[in-house]
């Protein structure tokens, strides 16, 4: 049984082989852990500085757009708005894919936009309004991009902790079970040995004695 899981294990020099090797792999998979945290840690940094950008990009127009349709609101009425509002047809196409980063699969967003004219007249709706319609479509793409970075950096942030927790435990449980485990059988082998070895001398003795006593007599 694996002494990884508790398991009893018996002190042989078989079980000290195969524990052995069971140590160098765990070492190996620490190693392997380690690189592919540094590397997630990195990219994660990146992803929150592109992230953090974005939003800056994206507060000052988006803050506009919503000045223009609260202008619109207020010079049209909340239920000519709203009116229009239902009668707009779609002209912003949302198709989601994804890409790999570290072996992760994170989400990405096409945007197909399509020219369309406008869905009421000019004469019965303010200005504001289509400043608003204009300012909200150019902002799809960068909202949908900010949306982008925003997911990543939680997936890779929860493969971060995922991988941190298999480090903890190999560091603090799994290897050090191992190498406990190898220094007790090597020394309960070396005093097998030892008791081995005295036992043989005896038996040489008494071998040399009876040896001896048969040429004497």
């Amino acid at each position: 049984m694996s002494v990884s899981f508790g398991g009893k294990y018996l002190p042989t020099k078989l079980e000290l082989i195969r524990i052995r090797r069971s140590l160098q792999v765990a070492q190996n998979v620490y190693r392997i852990l380690e690189d592919k945290r540094d590397i997630l840690v990195r990219r994660l940094n990146e992803l929150i500085e592109e992230a953090e950008e974005a939003r800056r990009k994206l507060m000052e127009p988006l803050m506009k757009a919503y000045n223009a349709l609260y202008e619109s609101l207020l010079s049209m009425g909340p239920l000519r708005l709203q009116s229009i509002a239902a009668n707009v047809p779609e002209t912003v196409s949302v198709k989601a894919k994804s890409r790999t980063v570290i072996g992760i699969n994170i989400p990405i967003v096409e945007i197909e936009s399509e020219k369309t004219s406008r869905a009421y007249s000019f004469a019965d709706t303010s200005v504001s309004l289509d400043e608003a319609a204009s300012m909200f479509k150019e902002l799809v793409s960068t909202v949908c991009k900010a949306a982008e970075l925003e997911n990543a950096i939680f997936r890779l942030a929860e493969e971060l902790k995922k991988t941190q927790r298999l480090l903890n435990a190999l560091e603090h449980v799994v290897i050090p079970r191992y190498k406990n485990s190898i220094k007790f059988i090597s020394m309960t082998l070396e005093e097998r040995e030892r008791d081995e070895f005295v036992k043989l001398k005896r038996i040489k003795r008494r071998l040399e004695s009876k040896e001896v006593g048969s040429h004497a007599g």
